[in-house]
């Protein structure tokens, strides 16, 4: 794409009004400029207490409560396009949702707010609205960028799992190694960017020649359909009914981890049996040494004198002046030892009941597991991203600890190791010395990178990942210590938030390189930059990839290029912020190909070939038919290069020779 300045998108006289310009709307305001609208700011502090950069990139401030329908009315709430809330206040931004509802029918609201049953009923009864917690988008990407491997994205859209991937080319590599690009795709697999090892994937997806010879240190990243396979750091496009279990030691230290628990479980119930045991055989002791020194008791006699002293019934056979029966001073004393054990054995029996009783009363919490050996990654920080990401990694089948200076409640996260305290004997005791990753997520960002480079002295291997609000740090950072990346949880949540604010469904956020990606779906309305143009046109114009497209019932993954968009279609992309831009307005690249027919055996073959270009290329047929009657031609219609390189191929497969002439710069 060339580097030209956009034109402002379509509706930019509307304004776009941002309450709250803490470190979230900060970001929320700076992604917006980018698109060329023009933003307003609402926040309590003056405008002087504004930072000097923020207040460059605000056309007009407002100074006040946005609870307060006077501030919205000033800031101009009926003239807006979209409504952020984004304040630290979800009682504030939920107040002023409404305020903005009843001044502004059809204005769109994006409130922040973590009440997720509160943010439905929102959604149902204020209509046009987006409600969001920061972290649902960034927990995604800092529990990504922590697997180290190739997996570059992880996400579920329209209930088919899709994964984003990386493969550098190795010498040896023979699959991949003098192929072309498009002959490693296929029907459930698209390769969207081919770059050299020291080059990002730029903004502009697809700006690669599908034509182009794969060589040794080309860095390719593609979409697919897939699982999450544990442990391995890559997905599989195709798996199996059988699923791979967990490897021999995963499932030996389970299994300690759960005997351990069950040892712990019944251990003062092992007490009781035992004393059980014991007092039974006394009792029987008892019976046969009253017996033996008195022959004339009855059995009965016996056994009810051996019960009684078995259950602390001392002072009722020697409570009396006088003994019914004749004992000796060995009897006396055995019997009150048999007391004495007796006095025990009910102590321990007390002493269980009352523990199962509280156990069930007051749900008494079972230990947390032990601390995986090796191979694990440490959540440092257990806030909501920070229980967001631990989440993530166990749905992944990630073996993962968390580290937390204050103590959780015991229901949060029951069934995780997770260690309280100073930080440096936590992690000690979170064995970081053997961890694959360490995450970094607390809310002091010097607190971050200090313990960050606590984790990497303990384990010079562990992959490095921590929350920051300064890109320009986290870069500097990087360059110092291998594998350690820094995130803006609030600059990824921002460019999905201001996304949204546009009118599109943001479904999943990821970190790609050096820059935001969007997992995007756009419904197809009369008007919009869209309609009447074919999947190829939106992906290699815009650079954005299309995923799935769905028109009613029907649900297509990696749809066909041919496929032309009507009002009503679904179609999810991937996209940057950029793309998101080029689609708002309308600011597509102008295909600069030209296909040139040479030859074509028969009228037959010219009649097929007709049909395909016009399938392609979306040119009209009339004209199709008309190019092919009068070879050789140059197609009226200009094309993009991947769309150009496919029609030559598909037209030589019917004999008919063509090729690609430039009608300008190289566009890719």
């Amino acid at each position: 794409m060339p580097n030209a300045p956009y034109p402002s998108p379509r509706n930019h006289s509307e304004d776009f009004l941002v309450c709250g310009l803490g470190r979230l709307g900060q970001e929320c305001v700076a992604v917006l400029k980018a698109f060329g609208v023009r933003v307003i700011g609402v926040d309590l502090a003056a405008e002087t207490g504004l930072d000097p950069a923020l207040s460059g990139l605000i056309d007009a401030f407002y100074a006040g409560d946005c609870g307060h329908a006077e501030v919205l009315k000033k800031a101009g709430v009926r003239n807006c396009r979209a409504v952020l809330l984004v304040t630290g206040d979800e009682r504030n931004n939920i107040a002023a949702a409404f305020i903005a509802r009843s001044l502004n029918p059809r204005v769109r609201l994006i409130i922040r707010s973590a009440q997720e049953n509160l943010n439905a009923l929102l959604r149902q009864q204020l209509g046009n609205l987006v409600a969001f917690e920061p972290s649902q988008f960034s927990a995604g990407a800092f529990a990504l960028v922590s697997l180290g491997d190739r997996t570059q994205a992880f996400f579920e859209v329209e209930g088919i799992k899709v994964r984003v991937g990386r493969v550098v080319v190795e010498a040896g590599n023979l699959r991949m190694l003098g192929r072309r690009v498009f002959e490693l795709a296929h029907a459930e697999r698209r390769i969207f960017s081919v770059t050299a090892a020291d080059h990002p994937v730029g903004d502009f997806f697809f700006a690669v020649n599908p034509d182009k010879e794969i060589v040794e240190g080309d860095v390719l990243t593609f979409f697919e359909s897939g699982e999450l396979l544990p442990g391995e750091g890559a997905l599989s496009p195709h798996r199996g009914k059988h699923e791979p279990g967990p490897t021999l030691s995963a499932r030996f230290s389970t299994s300690l981890l759960e005997a351990r628990r069950l040892l712990g479980a019944i251990e003062i119930p092992r007490v009781a049996s035992i004393s059980f045991v014991i007092m039974l055989a006394l009792s029987l002791t008892t019976f046969l040494y009253y017996r033996a020194e008195n022959p004339d008791i009855s059995t009965l006699d016996a056994i009810n004198i051996a019960i009684v002293l078995s259950i602390g019934g001392f002072d009722n056979v020697f409570g009396a002046i006088k003994v019914p029966f004749p004992i000796s001073d060995r009897l006396y004393a055995f019997s009150v030892l048999i007391h004495v054990c007796s006095t025990v054995f009910l102590g321990v029996v007390f002493a269980t009941l009352t523990e199962r009783l509280l156990s069930s009363r007051l749900q008494i919490a079972r230990r947390r597991p032990a601390a995986p050996s090796g191979g694990h990654t440490i959540v440092i920080g257990m806030g909501d991203i920070g229980q967001r990401i631990a989440d993530i990694l166990r749905q992944w089948r990630r073996p993962t600890v968390g580290v937390s200076q204050e103590p959780l409640p015991e229901d949060v996260l029951s069934d995780m190791p997770i260690f309280f305290g100073p930080l440096r004997e936590a992690l000690a005791r979170a064995n970081v010395e053997t961890a694959k990753s360490v995450v970094a997520v607390m809310d002091d960002q010097v607190a971050n990178l200090e313990v960050s480079l606590l984790a990497r002295s303990l384990n010079p291997e562990c992959t490095i990942v921590f929350r920051t609000a300064d890109q320009e740090l986290a870069r500097n950072v990087a360059s110092l210590l291998s594998s350690s990346t820094g995130l803006s949880d609030y600059a990824i949540a921002a460019e999905a938030i201001a996304g949204a604010a546009f009118g599109e469904n943001i479904l999943s956020a990821f970190h790609l390189d050096d820059r935001s990606t969007l997992v995007t779906e756009y419904i197809v309305r009369a008007g919009d930059t869209l309609i009447g143009r074919n999947l190829s046109e939106i992906a290699f114009g815009y650079g954005v990839a299309p995923m799935i497209h769905q028109r009613g019932d029907l649900k297509r993954f990696i749809p066909s290029d041919d496929i032309v968009l009507e009002e009503g279609d679904i179609v999810v992309v991937l996209a940057t912020v950029d793309g998101l831009r080029r689609v708002e307005g309308g600011l597509r690249a102008a295909p600069e190909w030209r296909l040139a027919i040479d030859s074509a055996p028969s009228e037959a073959t010219k009649f097929e070939a007709a049909n395909m270009i016009s399938r392609i290329s979306g040119c009209d047929l009339t004209k199709a038919r008309a190019a092919m009657q009068r070879l050789p031609s140059l197609l009226e219609k200009p094309l993009y290069q991947p769309q150009g390189s496919r029609l030559v191929r598909d037209l030589r497969k019917l004999l008919v020779m063509a090729h690609l002439e430039r009608d300008g710069p190289d566009l890719f």
